[in-house]
Parts: structure tokens; sequence; C-alpha cells
């Protein structure tokens, strides 16, 4: 009889839960779990992204503040970062979200064991960071853009878009661990596509100007920026220069391109975010980061600024815009 009646509790209890989702609801962790998530750049440049963690996290079944509360460091500097690092550390938080490489990097010094997640890492394998895609070893793991293998057709996408380009200017952000092998990748292409490439390296904002001043004197057709956190952090005063310098530029996230640049190509990576979120939940039911392949995407996206294209008196091929997966006019 007692089986019973605690078997009738026990459905009564299970029926005031009957708004949660069943899977989640059955692998909920036991206590509040802290995800360390540190940053370059200001709060405001990754808002969009942490609320895709956010709702990637929520449709799994978790309540922030009831099942997980987030511990936030935003660095101002690279040369922050490891101080940063150091403290999610000693706070022994439970996982690590550290979006790509320059946030990966000196996390991955402060700590041998707690998991450490990635989203937006432009090449683990080739940095060091994981052993291989399929089996990561260690405690990292997450989700690549694999930058290396994009860089190349933005620069076929740019000469599409400026036909008549003899020089490209590049601007490269030193520090970036993966910088060496896009760059190759890059003037490998630029061989192929038979255009001569202005490398020019930009290491804080404060060299923007005269980065644009060099691909003036060069005489540069247009400029291809990889996806880094400076340069995203910055997006607004790349896009004045552009237009002030009369260059089409070629980026890696569609947020440049909202910010009024040409235009982009390369992976969602407000997807590739909320994506994370289930590597988080895996780790925080017991898998090992070791245990996650690293994924990549299957889908890219090319964006294009018609109004940019306009002010720089820049008439795009018709077949270059009906490939485009958005027009911003």
């Amino acid at each position: 009889m007692a089986i019973h009646i605690r078997r009738r509790e026990l459905l009564v209890t299970l029926g005031g839960a009957a708004a949660w989702p069943l899977a989640a609801r059955a692998q909920q962790p036991a206590q509040v779990s802290r995800i360390g998530v540190l940053r370059l750049g200001p709060a405001s440049a990754f808002a969009g992204r942490l609320e895709a963690l956010r709702a990637g996290l929520r449709q799994l079944g978790y309540v922030e503040g009831k099942d997980i509360v987030f511990e936030l460091r935003w660095a101002e500097t690279v040369e922050q970062l490891p101080q940063l690092a150091a403290e999610l550390v000693r706070m022994n938080v439970d996982v690590i979200f550290a979006t790509g490489s320059v946030e990966v990097e000196p996390t991955r010094q402060a700590t041998k064991t707690i998991p450490i997640v990635f989203a937006t890492h432009a090449d683990p394998v080739g940095v060091g960071h994981v052993a291989s895609l399929a089996r990561p070893g260690g405690n990292i793991t997450g989700l690549t853009i694999i930058q290396t293998d994009l860089v190349a057709k933005q620069l076929e996408i740019l000469i599409e878009a400026v036909p008549q380009a003899k020089r490209i200017g590049v601007l490269f952000n030193p520090p970036t661990l993966w910088h060496r092998s896009a760059l190759q990748a890059v003037e490998t292409a630029g061989e192929k596509l038979g255009v001569q490439l202005v490398m020019v390296p930009v290491r804080t904002v404060e060299d923007f100007d005269a980065a644009f001043a060099t691909l003036a004197q060069q005489k540069a057709d247009g400029f291809l920026v990889p996806a880094v956190p400076l340069m995203l952090t910055n997006r607004e005063r790349l896009a004045e220069l552009g237009l002030a310098h009369r260059l089409p530029g070629m980026f890696g996230t569609r947020e440049h391109v909202e910010a009024g640049s040409l235009m982009s190509y390369g992976a969602n990576l407000d997807h590739l975010t909320r994506r994370a979120a289930t590597y988080i939940d895996k780790i925080l039911k017991g898998t090992k980061p070791a245990d996650l392949p690293v994924e990549q995407p299957t889908t890219f996206e090319l964006v294009i600024n018609l109004k940019t294209a306009k002010a720089l008196d820049l008439t795009l091929p018709p077949t270059l815009l009906g490939r485009a997966d958005e027009v911003i006019e």
C-alpha cells in the first residue's frame, strides 16, 4: 500500500512539472552550475552572441539563476586575458566559454582540467588547441569556423565584385594565433587569382588610420579583413574608413556589413554560438570534452550592403547579387 501512495505522490509531482520538456527535466543537473565567459572587447560588442548562448541553454531546459549562473569577464586588451582567465579558474567554474582562439589560448594556459568550450575558433588543430577535429583530446572542444579555408573564398568573391582589381589589402592582427596559416592560404589564393596582396598588420584601433593610409599609398583596389575580435569590436570605424578611402571591403562576419561595410562571407556566428550550448550541456552532464568532436559549419552566408556599393559607385555583377543570402538596401 505504501508503494502505491508514493507512486501517486510522484505522479502529482510530475504533473506539476508537466510544462517542462521531458528530456530536459529528466537530465537536469542536480546543482547550480557556473559557466565562466571570457571575451576580448566590450560587453556591448558581444551582446548578440551572449544572448545566442543563453537562448541555446534555455532551449535545452536550463533556467538562469536556478540551474546555471554566468561569470562574465570582459577584457579591454589582449594583455588582460590571462589575468581574467586565471580569475575564472580560481573560482573553479564548471566550464569556461572562450569563443575563439584569442580567448582559448590564455584559458588553456590557466587550466588543464576545467572544460573549455569554443564556438567560433578559426583553426583549433592548426594552433594546437585540439589534437584533431574528430578526437580533440584534453579539456577543449567546440565549433570551428575553418577560417583558413574561408579566406581564400572571401578573396575570390571580392575579386568577383571588383574584377578590375590589381591590388588587394589584407588587414591582419599579429597576436591572433591562426593568422599565419590564414595568410598563407590567402597568399596562395592571390597567386591563383592574379592579384597582388598588400599585407598590413593592425595591432590596435590606433593603427587603423595608418593602415588605410598604407592601402591608399599602395593603390589598393579593395581590402580583406579576416574575422578577429579587434576588427569586430571596431566595425563602425572600419566601415567609415572604407567609405572615406572609397575601398570595397570583404569581412568574415555579417555584423560588419550591418555596420556599413560592403560585404561578408562566412558562417553565421550567432548560430554557432547557440549550438555551443549543446557542448556545455553535455559537459555539465558528465561527458568529457576529449570525447566531443569539434563541429564545422555546413552553411555559409554571403551578405552584401547595396547602399554601400552605391556610395562607392560600385556596380556589382547580377550573378553575385543573385547568390547573396541577404542584400541590405
